[in-house]
């Protein structure tokens, strides 16, 4: 794959892992709650649930799961259910708590779990191998390509919004403010679910 053919791969990666969702809204709120260095597990579990996710679509997994019904309405039920559970405990949280360990963020194995029962992830790794498999010279080299696109786009993005939830601990002083952060960030997470039945 040529720099030429590369780029707008680059691209599709990148905005697709930045934009607003169901991944970034909680590296914001993991952020302000446990800093960037606690996160880093979320994040990191996130980037390789996503990048082989991306593999797996080059191989041709993304495709066995979108041919079954059954199994995606299940996918989404669960991610559904999972996501639900933690906006709602996200919406009743108070101040951070930057040092302690009482409550722990995300770890890395939740987060892939979290990654891979995402039917809109699975469309967008799936479409990604669809739209860039005739540059790759081989499967393999398709599948290494995504993954690693992927997994490197989920890490930089997912830093950028877990720093912004460190501003957010910086800047936000009073109980009431973080009760009102809380619950939009848990409204966000909330609605990021509606276009993945809207698919």
């Amino acid at each position: 794959m040529s720099v030429a053919e590369f780029l707008p791969l680059i691209l599709f990666v990148i905005v697709s892992t930045i934009t607003p969702g169901g991944a970034t809204t909680l590296a914001t709120a993991s952020g302000a709650h446990f800093g960037y260095r606690r996160s880093l597990p979320f994040m990191c579990g996130i980037a390789a649930g996503l990048a082989s996710m991306a593999a797996g679509a080059a191989g041709g997994l993304g495709g066995v799961i979108l041919a079954l019904p059954s199994l995606q309405f299940a996918m989404k039920l669960v991610g559904t259910l999972y996501l639900l559970w933690l906006a709602w405990k996200m919406a009743r949280s108070g101040p951070p708590r930057l040092h302690s360990d009482i409550t722990k963020p995300t770890r890395f194995l939740g987060a892939v779990w979290l990654v891979w029962h995402n039917p809109k992830g699975w469309a967008m790794t799936l479409g990604a191998a669809a739209s860039f498999a005739s540059p790759a010279a081989e499967p393999l080299r398709l599948a290494l390509t995504l993954g690693c696109s992927f997994g490197l786009a989920a890490i930089f993005s997912l830093s950028l919004w877990c720093i912004a939830g460190l501003l957010f601990a910086r800047l936000l002083r009073t109980d009431t403010q973080w009760h009102a952060l809380n619950a939009l960030l848990g409204v966000l997470l909330a609605i990021s679910i509606i276009p993945m039945w809207l698919e």
